[in-house]
């Protein structure tokens, strides 16, 4: 029986796995990754490393064993509701005891587009009559800071007027995601998560202003006018239209929070936004 970490290599499930070898040994963890390379240091640090993607149920199955944890990691492919899908199915039948799956804050009550595949994979899960646990994700912290080179150049673009969002740095997520993974009581919990103190769009301007010694500046915009600046950007439409979307959803104060399950979780506080900030002008 071990846990299994899908998306292994990618930002959150890397710290997911930094976060699992904190707390047991390296040969109770499974790495999930498309690329061998990718994956190879997990593998130097004694996690066995499965080579399978969402697309492929034969080598997936491979990578699940009976009586195993599946963290599932959303995916960020347009057929991420299909891939999901096959992930789930394919747990079931290699005999998992429990499938985690990291959703959207809110989960069925998020009416934004970006959390149309989040509400339909718990719903799958359901179906699937799999233990299960939702880690419903709140916004992360690095959302912003790692576009602050931009920032730093034109100002913080958006259309979240002064809607509230109560987001966390990446890693305060993948803790939870480890005390899940590796504690009893959680079966059948849904987990609302989210960073202790919520901001504005304006706050992190000014926060971003103040540490950098730069006047920066938050630019509103209506919804359809952000869809154009991030299409102008480089963005697809249908992708630009997603993101000036959650804005939308931040003005109405859907990612504003909902609660301290995340501080409960990790035993913590949180990282505040500027923290984030300063760590990310440091890099």
């Amino acid at each position: 029986m071990s846990i299994v970490v899908t998306a292994a290599t990618g930002h959150l499930g890397t710290l997911v796995i930094d976060e699992l070898l904190q707390r047991i040994p390296a040969d109770q963890v499974v790495a999930v990754a498309r690329n061998a390379e990718k994956a190879a240091p997990l593998a130097e640090r004694g996690v066995a490393v499965r080579i399978a993607d969402y697309n492929d149920p034969a080598a997936l199955a491979k990578a699940f064993g009976p009586g195993d944890t599946v963290l599932l990691i959303s995916g960020i492919e347009p057929n991420r509701r299909e891939q999901h899908q096959t992930v789930i199915d394919t747990a079931k039948d290699a005999g998992a005891a429990r499938i985690v799956y990291t959703s959207v804050l809110g989960g069925p009550e998020a009416d934004f587009d970006l959390a149309a595949d989040h509400i339909a994979t718990e719903q799958a899960i359901l179906d699937s009559g799999l233990p299960y646990t939702f880690l419903r994700n709140g916004w992360y912290n690095e959302n912003y800071t790692e576009q602050i080179p931009v920032q730093l150049a034109n100002g913080v673009v958006g259309s979240a007027g002064d809607g509230r969002i109560g987001s966390a740095a990446r890693r305060d997520y993948a803790a939870a995601a480890a005390v899940v993974l590796t504690g009893a009581g959680h079966e059948k919990q849904a987990y609302e998560l989210n960073g202790d103190t919520s901001w504005t769009l304006t706050d992190y301007a000014a926060e971003l202003s103040k540490q950098s010694g730069q006047d920066v500046a938050y630019n509103n915009l209506s919804t359809e006018k952000h869809a154009k600046v991030l299409i102008g950007a480089g963005l697809p439409e249908p992708v630009a239209q997603l993101f000036a979307g959650v804005d939308n959803a931040i003005e109405r104060g859907l990612l504003a929070g909902r609660g301290s399950d995340l501080s409960r979780l990790i035993g913590r506080a949180t990282t505040p936004i500027a923290d984030s900030i300063a760590a990310a002008l440091k890099s």
